[in-house]
C-alpha cells in the first residue's frame, strides 16, 4: 500500500468516525447504555464519570485493527485503526480538555470554532435526561451554532 493510499485512508476513518460517533451517542448512550452516560449530563463530584468507560469501547477496535493489521500487513486494517486513534485523541482534546476543561491545559479561546463547539455541546448538555437531545456531534456542528465573529 502506498503511503498516500494508506494517509488517505487514515484521513477518511477519522471523517466517518464523525459520523460513527454522532449515530453512538445519539443512540446507544442516550439509548440502552444511557446508565452508563447519564453521570456525565448529571456529574456527581469526582474525576472519573462512568461515562469514561466509553473511551475502551472505541480504544479496543482501534487497538485491534492496528495490531493486527500491522501483523499481518494488512495495512489498510491498520489504517482504519489510525484513523480511529486520531479520532479519539481528537476527542479527548476537543471534549475533555477544551469543552469540559477536565484538564487545565489551555484556557478559554476567542477562536470563533471553539466557540461554537462549545455553544453545540451546552445546548446538547441543557437536557439532563436522555430523552429531547440535539447537537451529538463534535467536530461537525450545525451552522445554527456557529458563533459569529
Amino acid at each position: 500500500m502506498s503511503p498516500f493510499l494508506f494517509l488517505l485512508l487514515v484521513l477518511v476513518s477519522f471523517m466517518i468516525m464523525e459520523g460513527i460517533t454522532w449515530l453512538t451517542h445519539k443512540y446507544i448512550m442516550h439509548g440502552w447504555l444511557w446508565k452508563l452516560h447519564k453521570d456525565h449530563h448529571q456529574p456527581k463530584p469526582g474525576f472519573f464519570e462512568k461515562n469514561d468507560s466509553f473511551f475502551l469501547i472505541f480504544a479496543i477496535p482501534s487497538w485491534l485493527s492496528i495490531m493486527l493489521g500491522l501483523q499481518h500487513k494488512m495495512y489498510g486494517l491498520a489504517a482504519i485503526g489510525f484513523g480511529i486513534a486520531l479520532y479519539g485523541l481528537a476527542y479527548f482534546i476537543i471534549h475533555d480538555v477544551i469543552i469540559h476543561q477536565r484538564f487545565k491545559w489551555f484556557s478559554r479561546s476567542n477562536n470563533r470554532y471553539i466557540k461554537s463547539i462549545r455553544l453545540a455541546h451546552k445546548m446538547h448538555h441543557k437536557h439532563l435526561e436522555r430523552h429531547d437531545g440535539e447537537s451529538f456531534g463534535l467536530l461537525w456542528i450545525n451552522k445554527k451554532y456557529w458563533v459569529k465573529k
